[in-house]
């Protein structure tokens, strides 16, 4: 799917039309930018998944050359109802498959090619991967999308870029049409051999069936994403998440998306691979470092050659869900704050679809919390409004220690979501002190929890 798999950057396809936020104009402020319906709703998914599986599950390879013989597909048990039920558990919200990856094997009786399940012995060549997979989604309430990799190293148009580019548009527009609406949409740009895909093409052919799909892009591909790489495989956003880029002048919404997958380098199910599964812990962590720095979190998931997740892997998805529910279960402000008759209430109860706003026109607000008895936490939990555009460029988390306040937190952005992590702390006042906003500040969410032992940042 991505370096790991691919060992090029991702350069999925483009977002125009209904998703382009703004028209593309050179006189704008950052704190202009709006995001479209579509992505607000996008950003409020916050984790999701990526499904590998193929012909290199069969074979111990992440990396196909389009050679392997059809007959190899052929998953014994597939089920994914319980590929769902454990994404489910772990708290996903929306499922990616890879449809074909760049071996060029397609995972759906494509009429363009027999390269794909319906010359394998599976189900008598009457299968449909990607059918089962987003029937037994939607079953779930999950979302559905689909990565459709434009390098292909089994097709034999591939090095005619006019004949290639009519194969690739009659799959994509098999997929848009025949799968329901499309939450996400993928393309890989690795090895591309000189090919120089058509892009504009792309983007018609997927926008006449699909207007509200949102499509991941490297950041480099400007015009033609609603979505941006994070830059690395780790689950780390490692810095302050702003959801408008610039390139050349003008300016986008491009929230952003981290992936890595659940075993540590490995996007393709592998034999006897139970130690490069990431920990209860460090699936935690990566949470907090993406989903907690404002980002989208996908998760690699990988069947194995029974056409189920692994037991091991199923129980991990289970634990990592039921930690960061316990994590996050007791918000002592919606819990313990003395309420008052304000319109600050609507940034402490709790629920992320109200929201408190700083009054009209102002550049820098306070929003004080009291309680009963003094509360002892470690970590804060902060969302901004964003339909409006991001706009707090300045905020201190303060204590209140009986002659003066005290700053346990001091950042920049804030975004859809931040989870800031302090060495833990006991007070009977907080507040979140906004300092700078480029217009007034609005705030869905101002939460804190206590972890129950020392948090270094």
């Amino acid at each position: 799917m991505l370096r790991a798999v691919c060992s090029g950057r991702i350069l999925a396809v483009a977002a125009l039309g209904l998703l382009i936020s703004v028209p593309l104009a050179p006189a704008q402020n950052f704190t202009e930018i709006k995001p479209s319906p579509q992505q607000v709703q996008w950003q409020d998914l916050e984790f999701g998944v990526i499904i590998h599986f193929g012909p290199n599950t069969f074979m111990d390879r992440e990396w196909g050359d389009g050679t392997a013989s059809p007959q190899g597909f052929n998953p014994t048990q597939f089920d994914p109802d319980q590929w769902m039920r454990a994404v489910q558990a772990a708290g996903a919200k929306y499922v990616v498959l890879v449809a074909k990856h760049h071996d060029g094997f397609c995972l759906w009786p494509t009429e363009q090619t027999d390269y794909g399940v319906k010359s394998s012995p599976w189900e008598n060549g009457r299968g449909d991967v990607v059918r089962r997979v987003s029937d037994a989604a939607r079953k779930f309430g999950l979302k559905f999308g689909v990565y459709l990799s434009p390098w292909d190293r089994h097709e034999p148009r591939y090095s005619n870029s006019t004949e290639y580019d009519k194969y690739y548009l009659a799959e994509l527009s098999e997929l848009a049409q025949h799968y329901g609406d499309l939450v996400e949409f993928w393309l890989d740009g690795a090895g591309s051999a000189g090919h120089v895909y058509n892009f504009p093409r792309i983007i018609e052919e997927l926008r006449t069936y699909q207007p509200n799909t949102l499509v991941f892009a490297d950041t480099g591909l400007f015009e033609y994403g609603d979505i941006r790489w994070v830059g690395n495989e780790d689950g780390n956003v490692p810095y302050e998440n702003w959801n408008v880029i610039d390139r050349h002048g003008f300016l986008r919404w491009r929230p952003v998306e981290a992936d890595t997958p659940l075993h540590k380098g490995h996007w393709f199910w592998h034999p006897d691979d139970e130690a490069s599964l990431r920990t209860t812990e460090e699936l935690v962590s990566i949470y907090e470092q993406t989903i907690g720095h404002g980002s989208q979190l996908m998760l690699g998931l990988a069947p194995d050659r029974r056409g189920l997740l692994p037991e091991a892997d199923v129980k991990q998805l289970q634990e990592f869900g039921v930690a960061i529910r316990q994590r996050y279960a007791n918000n002592l402000v919606a819990s313990g704050h003395i309420r008052t008759a304000g319109a600050t209430e609507a940034a402490l109860d709790g629920d992320p679809d109200t929201f408190w706003s700083a009054p009209p026109g102002s550049h820098h607000a306070v929003l004080e919390v009291g309680f009963y008895k003094p509360i002892t936490f470690d970590r804060a939990l902060t969302m901004e409004w964003l339909n409006g555009g991001q706009h707090v460029e300045h905020f201190r988390i303060e204590v209140w220690n009986g002659k003066a306040w005290s700053a346990v937190v001091d950042g920049r952005a804030i975004g859809h979501k931040r989870i800031d992590r302090f060495t833990r702390v006991t007070a009977s006042r907080i507040r979140l002190n906004i300092l700078a906003s480029s217009a007034e500040a609005h705030i869905r969410e101002f939460q804190v929890f206590d972890g129950g032992k020392s948090a270094a940042p």
